[in-house]
């Protein structure tokens, strides 16, 4: 009896050390997001969506700070890189690269993961997409439901469709070449009107700038405004015409009026970087996703609306010309008309 107990002692210790072991080993993450915060039912959400995939199926644990100013992007970086607290910092939008290039430098051993930009350090994953691609297939989508006259919010006679962009920067530069360039491929004579926000967290310039397009006759505004781009949707309602998301799928809200959505997979994204770094399996480098790894597409999620299977049906046939390398998209809208010309059809 007391080998028995005493070999049941030894066991609970055992297991007991194991337990304790694996709590100290958990990946801890840090997350800095972009300054429109949490809460912006686009870029941010979904990377956090990302982030708590990771906790309830690979049980990390994660820490978050959510900047309100670009200055501030630099000393959240050191504080999380100097804690030592942290296997894996992530940080989402382009404009926290400056800030990075310094503090990845004076911590070559921890590990960073970059959305939006590239920064080229040994310890750094950059993560950037052809985002023009997606919206190539969401702009030949608008063209062609432009053209359709079963829509009980299109006036065929309006060939004016319309983008609200975030910042006027090459990252939604390219967002809008490839929308216009999608859109002018299957309707020639469409007319695209562009305005930018200069924030991602305001929504009244945004809905003011919708709502002047559709006063100009858009029957359809497309948002790639982050936060800003709820006042789109706003606009939408408010005047009872089609909108279309960004990031993620956002038909729900405003399923009556928001056609689909260009979304990127940033959820799977951040996620696959936490597996890829308890697998042993992380990379530094610079790493450009688009329609081929099914790192960007659209989605009709929520949505009230029909889209009729014969506009899927050539918005799809678009997509694999783009996966094969037929079709190169523009980034830059400079760029658009040479595009168009070299593959009229």
């Amino acid at each position: 009896m007391r080998f028995s107990l005493k070999r049941m002692l030894v066991l609970a210790v055992a297991i007991l050390l194991a337990v304790t072991a694996g709590a100290a080993a958990a990946t801890n993450v840090g997350v800095i997001f972009a300054t429109g915060g949490l809460g912006d039912r686009s870029f941010n959400d979904s990377g956090y969506a990302g982030v708590e995939m990771a906790a309830d199926e690979l049980g990390i644990t994660f820490d978050y700070v959510e900047p309100t100013e670009i200055a501030e992007y630099e000393s959240q970086q050191r504080a999380f890189a100097s804690s030592g607290q942290y296997d894996l910092i992530v940080m989402l939008g382009f404009d926290q690269a400056d800030a990075l290039q310094k503090v990845g430098a004076e911590f070559p051993e921890q590990k960073f993961v970059l959305i939006d930009a590239v920064v080229d350090l040994p310890n750094v994953a950059s993560i950037t997409f052809k985002d023009n691609e997606k919206t190539f297939l969401i702009g030949a989508m608008a063209g062609l439901m432009n053209q359709e006259s079963s829509l009980p919010k299109i006036n065929v006679r309006r060939n004016i469709i319309g983008v609200v962009g975030g910042m006027d920067i090459p990252l939604i530069r390219a967002f809008v070449a490839g929308y216009t360039a999608g859109a002018r491929f299957v309707n020639s004579d469409i007319q695209v009107l562009t305005n930018y926000v200069g924030a991602w967290n305001d929504p009244a310039t945004a809905k003011e700038m919708a709502i002047a397009m559709y006063d100009r006759g858009a029957n359809m505004v497309y948002q790639a405004a982050g936060g800003s781009g709820l006042g789109v949707f706003q606009a939408a309602r408010d005047v009872d015409r089609y909108a279309i998301g960004t990031d993620a799928p956002q038909a729900y809200l405003a399923p009556d009026h928001i056609l689909v959505s260009a979304v990127r997979r940033l959820d799977n994204v951040v996620f696959q970087q936490i597996a890829d770094l308890i697998d042993g399996n992380w990379q530094s480098g610079v790493f450009d996703l688009g329609l081929a790894d099914d790192a960007v597409s659209y989605s009709f999620e929520g949505s009230n609306i029909t889209v009729p299977d014969s506009i899927v049906d050539q918005v799809e046939a678009l997509r694999e010309r783009v996966v094969s390398g037929e079709l190169e998209i523009p980034r830059e809208l400079e760029t658009v008309d040479a595009f168009l010309a070299a593959h009229s059809e």
